[in-house]
């Protein structure tokens, strides 16, 4: 089965790699500032990488923060909408985040896309690679220990969940924020405290370190000028984020926004986990492997 990977970060070469070391044809596009040594060489046209391919893989996500075909390592940038119009409406266009104008786009183009990030495979093993990445940038970047400090994790989703069990394991006193009972109630059966995200206020200026999970403001102005000035903060949620920034660095509150971890802090695994998920795709659209 021939595989071509047409832009990402640091996962998509190693998926490449994996790929290819599973013995299926790949061929890479819009990854030319890859050191040869980390993987073969890249096509000079994205139609070349594409052509007769069984599957086309795209970044997670599709699209850079700038609007951008998602290609930070390459030279050079790309269109999107001109890659999805090389493609053959014979191959799986695998795209991960696509946003409604991609989505769009094939449709009209008559691509068979799958969003792999819809993939509970993926995003289960992919909250667990955030959650290590989390605490490798608190270890960096904490003046104190994680055992014994006072962390407060907003919002109870897969990667809350993860968070919250991993950091009591390591000694801090964890907090978990959340707005539906049940949620409350499952964090207060972990042995964590818990509070009511819509609720916030005065108790967040005792906390060592918030790390927000929450993919929409939750952590305006009023709440920033509540917390400690000595607090650092880590926004994990994807764009818009959960944090004014902007406001944040008014008030000389420590924040890191820390997008696609598992692309910095374990970019194999990470691959490993995007390609099991994109065989199975394949094996429910094409049958065995």
């Amino acid at each position: 089965m021939k595989f071509a990977v047409v832009g990402g970060d640091k996962r998509f070469v190693r998926l490449a790699s994996l790929l290819a070391a599973d013995g299926h044809e790949t061929a890479c596009f819009a990854l030319d500032e890859v050191p040869a040594d980390e993987m073969k060489s890249c096509e000079l046209s994205v139609y070349t990488a594409v052509q007769s391919a069984d599957c086309v893989i795209l970044p997670l996500p599709v699209l850079n923060l700038r609007g951008g075909f998602n290609a930070p390592l390459s030279a050079f940038s790309f269109d999107a909408e001109e890659i999805l119009r090389e493609i053959t409406k014979s191959s799986v266009v695998c795209g991960g985040m696509p946003g409604d104008k991609i989505l769009k786009a094939a449709e009209k183009l008559g691509l068979d896309f799958v969003d792999y990030y819809e993939r509970e495979e993926l995003v289960a093993l992919n909250a667990l690679a955030t959650a290590e990445g989390a605490i490798a940038i608190l270890l960096r970047n904490s003046p104190i220990t994680i055992w014994e400090s006072r962390i407060l994790i907003v919002g109870f989703g897969r990667i809350g969940k993860m968070l919250a069990e991993r950091l009591r394991a390591l000694g801090a006193h964890v907090a978990v924020s959340a707005r539906k009972d049940g949620d409350m109630a499952y964090i207060r059966a972990m042995g964590c405290e818990a509070l009511d995200t819509r609720t916030l206020g005065k108790e967040l200026g005792r906390f060592d370190t918030i790390i927000n999970t929450v993919p929409f403001r939750v952590l305006g102005k009023d709440r920033l000028m509540l917390i400690s000035k000595r607090a650092l903060l880590i926004d994990l949620a994807s764009r818009p984020g959960g944090i004014d920034f902007e406001a944040a660095r008014e008030l000389d509150i420590n924040t890191i926004w820390a997008l696609g971890l598992p692309a910095e802090t374990a970019p194999e695994t990470a691959g490993k986990i995007i390609e099991e998920t994109i065989l199975n795709i394949m094996r429910e659209k094409r049958g065995g492997i």
